[in-house]
């Protein structure tokens, strides 16, 4: 999606691609303050969040399950995902602008945005131009990674979160930690309290029941559905063969920010395109299942640009890059671009589960977040940048893998990470131990001294055999592993004793013995 740049020489030299960019440091929501072991020891205190997400996932993974289970063509279904997905990467610039022919056609507005900045900027202007100082949104991660909300603040309109758990999130000044859940930190006696100091006029009886909870939060909301002019979506997938949207959720509240304001504006992900309509079939039965664990979305929202006298009057379609060029230019990064962001991998990730989704620091938490945060904004784009721990925050056990509905290989996109980090990292005190090792093992006369001085470690074993701290570098092994000692003698050395030998030759003769006794075939 590059174009090539440098001067042209005689006509004829077009220079090399340049660099995609990647989304600009420090704007939006794709990079923590701090690493993510640093940020994850913290959340690792904190036991009614683990409480909160051992609960609610276990519960996700259980009706998800049960659900994929019903369907006997479910492998079917995740190969023609993956195999739609690739197939749209591999055409994504010619699939875009046929989608904004589309859209154009349908009495759509199509603007292109290179990064957060600029879609921030976009979607202002069209606010402001209606006259407004007031949207509603429907749940919408993509304007989230922008920081959306916050650059309106600062101009001075209000933006309200319309699904449930955006709305609490935002009411209590938090930050989402799940992709479908994003209040999955929060218990009900946190919710009430939320809704009690934060929403004008609620009842202060309200108590804890999952149902008045609700209730409280749809008589706030229905009165901004009923009065505010612009709302702004996100979208799950967009059709270039028709320029249809499209948009699933559980409660409704899309359903009403689709089609009673006058002006609705859709931030996407370029990556959320499809090329053909029929290819929601497929889509439709894979996202709902993976998610929620429901056999369909309550609500599946569709829309092709402007009806005259039905929904919005105008229509705009902010097509979003913000590092997903960047990420495509990654011949095996990109497969992370095919994510639909149902969360299942999330919900079976045992690191997630422990941590939470702050830990992360970005708008993408878990084991998708770990590999498309990192190509979307980069991993060194400052020292000691907070990107560049999030491949390492996985246990690598391929959980993921088996939960993801277009079958994106997530640990091997993490290992291609770490070896990318490692590769930009220039000299570390590691690549100098490995060097060190290298060296000493391309010659046995210097391996064999080391092996007789790392058997002196023993003398600082403790009684289970095992050393508590090893000295620096290796002492980040030994914070968080056990590290058995050194054992009284190497192999080699007892490969060379009478012992050895003595061994060696029982072995060859008991070999001998099962060779004379095995039943011969006959030729």
């Amino acid at each position: 999606m590059s174009s090539p740049t440098g001067p042209a020489a005689n006509g004829t030299f077009l220079g090399m691609p340049a660099v995609p960019p990647r989304s600009p440091y420090g704007t939006g929501h794709l990079r923590g303050e701090r690493t993510f072991p640093r940020a994850a020891r913290d959340e690792l205190d904190n036991e009614q969040l683990r409480r909160n997400l051992g609960k609610a996932t276990h519960s996700i993974r259980a009706k998800r399950l049960a659900v994929t289970g019903e369907l006997p063509d479910w492998e079917q279904l995740r190969d023609a995902g993956s195999a739609i997905k690739t197939d749209t990467m591999n055409r994504l610039p010619e699939l875009l602008e046929q989608l904004e022919r589309k859209v154009t056609e349908r009495g759509g507005t199509v603007h292109w945005a290179r990064d957060g900045v600029e879609a921030n900027e976009i979607v202002t202007r069209l606010v402001r131009d209606t006259g407004s100082d007031e949207i509603l949104k429907v749940k919408s991660m993509a304007t989230q990674e922008i920081g959306l909300n916050e650059h309106l603040e600062s101009q001075g309109i209000a933006a309200l979160e319309t699904d449930l758990a955006e709305l609490i999130v935002q009411l209590a000044d938090d930050r989402p930690s799940h992709i479908l859940v994003p209040a999955i930190h929060r218990n009900r006696d946190e919710i009430r309290e939320i809704f009690l100091r934060h929403i004008p006029g609620v009842d202060p009886a309200l108590d804890a029941d999952p149902a008045r909870l609700a209730a409280a939060a749809r008589t706030f909301l229905r009165e901004k559905f009923m009065t505010t002019k612009v709302a702004v979506s996100g979208a799950n997938f967009g059709i270039a063969e028709t320029g249809t949207l499209a948009v699933v959720e559980s409660e409704g509240n899309g359903r009403m920010c689709l089609t009673l304001p006058q002006t609705l504006i859709t931030v996407m992900g370029i990556e959320k395109v499809l090329p053909r309509f029929e290819d929601l079939e497929v889509f439709l039965q894979l996202l709902p299942r993976s998610s929620t664990g429901e056999r369909m979305n309550p609500y599946t929202s569709l829309w092709t640009g402007v009806t005259p006298g039905d929904g919005p009057q105008e229509f705009h379609l902010v097509l979003l890059d913000n590092g997903r060029t960047a990420a495509l230019a990654d011949r095996i990064g990109r497969a992370a671009l095919n994510c639909i962001r149902c969360s299942a991998c999330l919900n079976v990730c045992p690191v997630y589960e422990r941590t939470g989704g702050h830990a992360y620091g970005s708008t993408y938490p878990g084991p998708i977040g770990a590999v498309l945060t990192p190509q979307l904004a980069g991993m060194h784009g400052a020292k000691d940048d907070p990107n560049s721990s999030l491949p390492y925050a996985s246990s690598l056990c391929g959980a993921c893998f088996d939960a993801c509905p277009v079958k994106i290989d997530i640990p091997s996109l993490l290992v291609e990470l770490r070896h990318q980090h490692t590769e930009q990292s220039g000299t570390t005190a590691e690549k100098l131990a490995m060097k060190a090792a290298a060296t000493v093992m391309k010659r046995p006369g210097l391996f064999t001294t080391a092996q007789k001085a790392a058997g002196l470690g023993r003398v600082l074993a403790g009684r289970d055999g095992t050393l508590s701290r090893l000295p620096p570098p290796l002492n980040g092994w030994s914070d968080s592993r056990d590290t058995p000692a050194p054992p009284r003698q190497s192999f080699r050395s007892w490969f060379a004793s009478a012992e050895g030998a003595a061994t060696m030759r029982a072995a060859a003769a008991e070999g001998a013995r099962h060779t004379d006794d095995a039943p011969q075939e006959d030729s």
